[in-house]
């Protein structure tokens, strides 16, 4: 109990210390949208590839799934081209992809048929890079509680407790740790990486002791500025690894222990930022550094997590989970499949809402993607969506109380989603357009809490890239362009189409993209 109340205890003290992060979840957001928009095709790499995977997954952005899925793809592919070889020497090549891969949730021992975790189970290939391999093999395998393979091509085979202890074993006399043994002088940049990799044993005697012995040493060799110097060089990347280990071991980034002259290390590293959202190397250079960048998202990332109370950086539990949760939902979707939608381009928005029962298909065997949909079917199909109740009074002459419907068409009445096409009337059986579909998703998408609200110019720039868009009736040009900008609705090519009647399969992607962007689905 004593020790429940004192981590409570620790945690509060966390997130008040750290309460004025809360200012900084913007630059964490833009941050995040510099790394997405320039690491478009992520690979295998230091820089464009694991680094922007994990600070983007862990950051709580909202990233386009299929981004984590071309990332996979392209890892795929990669390691087939290698035939599962990713560096005779280096093995944190094996330690980086696998820790990307599980924050995505995917199993790095099942890569193409590749175990990438295999490699690790060989402890003197996985330390001949210094002390780097064993601690990043560490994070590595720690950041899912991954047993570590028998090796059977190791001479030494590996375990938890022989990489603690070289780790505990290369510790300077000063507290901190170096590239090598050999090395006389530590830096903050090991020193942080090494932390990170014992936080989760901390409360081992001789691993608390050795935590101790290098905080105390990051705190005396602290710039007056908050910052930590390298080789002689003060650098964004050195910062961002003590704030990572600070996170990792429950302590706040605003301890006084490491603030100097009022400056956290918060504050040193956003010294490098730039106005773009990217952060610099060096305070000296002032240019966009990629590698910087990265890890400067993954750090806010860690502060944000710790001061939410998430799971740190790289404990990555919740991923997996997350995982199987979402292959579950892939399971329950596959049953509420059609055969004439496999390969479509819509095939997983018609299957996610078929499966939870807002859209229906044709029969029990067809979905029937590219025919048209009438105004009370898309009426029905928002209301549903929403988990409006659906009541049973109609207010439109045209709508009888005994139509399927009534009750659907009501309720998108009451809630303001649809308003008639005359006086008392809503031609239920007319199919609908993709104006009028736009209308409705817009008034559908101020329910929820939505900002809808375009001026008239902004709207019609919006739509100008689009031959077609003098099309547009007038009452449907805020709404179109709303739908747009959020990418609710999408275009065909330099057409918008918006008289054209919106086909089923179409229609289903919308629903599906206005509720995804709204955490609804």
């Amino acid at each position: 109990m004593k020790k429940l109340v004192a981590y409570v205890l620790s945690m509060t003290i966390f997130a008040l210390s750290c309460s004025a992060f809360a200012e900084h979840e913007g630059v964490l957001q833009q941050t995040a949208d510099y790394v997405y928009n320039t690491v478009k095709n992520p690979v295998v790499g230091s820089v464009g590839g694991e680094w922007a995977i994990i600070g983007l997954s862990r950051s709580g952005s909202k990233i386009p799934p299929q981004y984590y899925t071309n990332y996979f793809q392209n890892v795929e592919s990669y390691v087939k081209s290698c035939t599962g070889v990713l560096h005779e020497r280096k093995y944190t090549e094996y330690s980086r992809v696998a820790l990307a891969l599980t924050a995505i949730g995917k199993d790095p021992r099942n890569v193409a048929g590749y175990n990438l975790l295999y490699p690790l189970g060989d402890f003197e290939k996985t330390v001949w890079q210094g002390i780097n391999g064993p601690v990043w093999a560490l994070i590595a395998l720690d950041s899912a509680n991954y047993n570590i393979p028998e090796n059977t091509d190791a001479k030494t085979l590996a375990t938890r407790e022989m990489y603690i202890q070289y780790i505990l074993d290369a510790q300077k006399s000063d507290g901190g740790w170096a590239l090598s043994k050999s090395s006389s002088a530590p830096d903050p940049d090991i020193t942080g990486m090494t932390l990170q990799a014992l936080a989760k044993y901390k409360e081992r005697a001789d691993v608390k002791e050795a935590i101790e012995k290098a905080l105390i040493w990051i705190s005396s060799n602290q710039n007056s500025n908050g910052g930590f110097e390298t080789y002689g060089a003060e650098t964004s990347e050195s910062v961002v690894q003590i704030i990572v280990a600070l996170c990792s071991l429950g302590i706040s980034p605003n301890d006084a222990r490491f603030v100097k002259n009022g400056n956290t290390v918060i504050d040193n590293l956003l010294s490098y930022r730039l106005s773009d959202g990217s952060f610099a190397h060096t305070k000296d250079s002032r240019s966009s550094n990629l590698m910087a960048t990265e890890q400067a998202l993954y750090a806010l990332s860690a502060v944000k997590r710790a001061t939410n109370g998430e799971k740190n950086l790289y404990d990555m539990s919740d991923s997996i989970k997350m995982a199987e949760q979402k292959k579950n939902e892939e399971e329950i979707i596959q049953s509420k499949s059609f055969p004439d939608i496999h390969g479509h381009k819509n095939q997983r928005a018609i299957e996610l809402l078929a499966a939870k029962e807002i859209i229906n298909g044709k029969s029990e065997t067809a979905f029937d993607p590219e025919n048209t949909m009438t105004r009370a079917e898309f009426a029905t199909i928002i209301v549903k969506a929403l988990g409006l109740k659906a009541e049973n009074t109609a207010p439109f002459d045209d709508v009888t109380a005994s139509d399927w419907f009534s009750s659907y068409v009501s309720a998108a009445y009451e809630k303001g989603i649809i308003n008639g096409v005359g006086e008392n009337t809503f031609n239920p059986y007319g199919t609908i357009t993709r104006q009028e579909a736009a209308v409705m998703l817009e008034r559908s998408a101020a329910l929820i809490g939505m900002y809808t609200d375009i001026e008239t110019m902004s709207a019609r720039d919006i739509l100008a890239m689009y031959t077609d868009y003098v099309q547009t009736a007038g009452w449907a040009i805020k709404s179109l362009a709303f739908c747009v900008n959020e990418g609710i609705i999408n275009e065909e090519g330099l057409e918008i189409l918006p008289l054209q009647p919106a086909k089923r399969g179409e229609i289903a992607q919308m629903i599906y993209n206005l509720l995804e962007r709204n955490d609804r689905i």
